[in-house]
């Protein structure tokens, strides 16, 4: 099944943004008027983007990330205009120091409207509205996906290290930065922990600070279960794992030392903070753990794409035709009646029937049905005088 988050022109100009499961029948009901709010009040309308994802999680986090966009940011998203939008999602001081000369060129635009030199000179303003495309845009597709990388911040052990790379490797993530490890790096412990994911640690790298570690992401997810008064969005790993899926630009997830925890300085730096619903009464996760939490839910957003795969299960048989059934519960019945299982007569119906429920539950294959017949033709037998 799939789901689709969506943006559509009002006719005043404004954005509305939303999620489905079913993009023409929600698209059919938006331009009828059926979904009475903001939309019904502001027809006509036009489907500018849509983007069809794997989850309902995945659809919404979507939603509410293009709903806190700029008018511009969305804008760029219509057109197409990646450097645009990539331009516009960076913090403003960021925008003035790197513009580039194509940058300079485009209209700034100002709640709706566009401001060119020529209708400035003139004290005019035109409406913003980008080029026709054919149908509503959708998302540009990924050639690669973008896996978030662990960030561990002044551990301790070398045997930590090893145990997070191999909890990191089982799900697909390879990339793991160390900030300041206590005993250095490399530590010799941290192999045999690792057991097997050695490419995890070798291609590790050491940073002084969190800052540098996390230079080049755009999306830093600080691990703490204290907030020290930092103000941010706090989200479970499943969430953020959401919210990495369908990110541009790099994403880190990043976990304290095992002892502290991180710092209010090193959580500063984060986007948002990632918490684990836990025990109150005892909230002791190690780093590891913390870490394979995290690495799972991310991998669950990537098994569509073919990147991880469920481990290789049994094929089940399937259930026995009802004849077989019928036969095995009316050779059991023809065993225990002579040896009066079902007297007294007047409960003799009812035992039948929970006889027959309790033999149906199993769901039982025709290999289990005659096995167990066996057993009962076994059992009905006198038994065998071994002493002969």
């Amino acid at each position: 099944m799939s789901f689709w988050t969506y943006m559509i022109r009002c006719a005043d100009g404004s954005y509305y943004t939303g999620h489905t499961d079913d993009i023409e029948r929600r698209w059919a009901d938006h331009q009828s008027g059926a979904l009475r709010g903001y939309t019904s009040e502001r027809r006509p309308l036009e489907l500018v983007f849509v983007e069809e994802l794997p989850t309902r999680e995945e659809a919404l986090a979507a939603e509410l990330r293009i709903k806190k966009w700029s008018r511009a940011k969305k804008e760029a998203l219509i057109m197409r205009d990646w450097d645009r939008l990539s331009h516009f999602a960076r913090p403003p001081k960021e925008r003035k120091k790197g513009v580039s000369a194509s940058l300079d060129r485009v209209p700034r635009l100002r709640a709706g409207r566009t401001d060119g030199d020529g209708d400035r000179e003139a004290g005019k303003q035109k409406s913003v509205h980008p080029e026709p495309v054919e149908g509503p845009v959708r998302a540009k597709p990924r050639t690669e996906t973008l896996h978030p990388l662990i960030v561990l911040v002044r551990p301790q052990l070398g045997e930590n290290i090893g145990k997070a790379a191999r909890a990191m490797l089982n799900f697909g993530l390879v990339e793991m930065r160390l900030v300041s490890p206590r005993d250095g790096w490399p530590n010799p412990s941290a192999g045999p922990a690792a057991a097997g994911a050695d490419g995890v640690l070798e291609k590790a790298t050491v940073h002084e600070t969190l800052a540098d570690a996390v230079a080049d992401c755009a999306h830093v997810y600080a691990t703490t279960v204290r907030r020290r008064g930092v103000t941010k969005p706090v989200v479970t790993p499943e969430e953020a794992a959401a919210q990495i899926a369908i990110a541009q630009g790099r994403s880190a997830i990043v976990f304290g030392p095992e002892r502290s925890g991180l710092e209010t300085h090193d959580v500063a730096l984060a986007r948002a903070i990632v918490t684990v619903p836990i025990n109150p009464e005892f909230g002791s996760l190690n780093l590891a753990q913390a870490v394979i939490l995290c690495a799972y839910e991310w991998s669950k957003t990537q098994w569509d794409g073919g990147t991880l795969v469920q481990p290789t299960g049994e094929d089940l048989l399937p259930p026995a035709p009802q004849e077989e059934l019928d036969g095995m519960i009316g050779q059991l019945e023809t065993m225990l009646e002579p040896r009066g299982y079902f007297l007294p007569e007047s409960r003799a119906a009812a035992t039948h029937r929970t006889l027959r429920t309790m033999l149906t539950k199993p769901g039982w294959n025709h290999l289990e049905v005659r096995t167990m017949r066996g057993v009962l033709s076994s059992l009905a037998k006198p038994p065998r005088d071994d002493r002969a």
